[in-house]
């Protein structure tokens, strides 16, 4: 099988912000996929060299982390997938400039149907959970550094995303419950161009 094959590539409204499905392949015992592959990724013109892997886990439906981004010098790309049950992934861009500004993107992301977001730099990120004891596994391309963290409210009604609540209330940390609106971010990130 050509590693081409061994992924599927959608993108999205918003430019960068792309949809990668690896294949799995299954018989009675389970299935086998490869959830990384540089190989594969550059067929598609996606060269991103990540250096750390996290991995959180929301035990309540209804966790909302987020909309979280790094700064230059330490921006972050992220790759992210949903390990164990299921969530709502977000894209925010915040490139000043761009014609997307403000705009935002989201995909459900689960174990089953083991769907991926490529997040880049000049995006800030967060996510809902969609089921108990959902974990969240992510590639990023430069390494943790509290000095450079920045924050969107998750709630601003100037980007209005519907994270699908219901008549749930949202688990939140006191620093996303406290972030800043879109108007009120200097952001760090300039547009330029795709």
């Amino acid at each position: 099988m050509a590693v081409s094959s061994l992924l599927k590539i959608e993108q999205t409204p918003l430019p960068g912000i792309v949809v990668i499905t690896p294949a799995r392949f299954g018989d009675h015992r389970g299935f086998f996929s490869e959830s990384y592959s540089a190989k594969a990724l550059a067929e598609h013109g996606i060269t991103t060299q990540f250096v750390q892997d996290n991995h959180s886990l929301s035990m309540t439906q209804g966790t909302i982390r987020g909309l979280h981004f790094q700064a230059p010098p330490h921006a972050q790309d992220k790759l992210v997938h949903c390990g164990r049950g299921v969530l709502f992934d977000v894209a925010v861009d915040i490139r000043k400039g761009s014609p997307t500004y403000g705009q935002w993107f989201g995909v459900e992301l689960s174990f089953e149907n083991g769907k991926q977001l490529l997040v880049p730099a000049g995006f800030a990120h967060g996510f809902v959970t969609r089921a108990p004891e959902t974990e969240i596994i992510y590639k990023c391309s430069d390494y943790y550094a509290q000095e450079t963290e920045g924050a969107v409210a998750w709630d601003d009604p100037q980007v209005g995303i519907d994270w699908g609540l219901g008549d749930i209330l949202p688990v939140l940390s006191d620093k996303d419950a406290n972030a800043p609106s879109l108007a009120d971010l200097n952001s760090p990130f300039t547009f330029e161009g795709v």
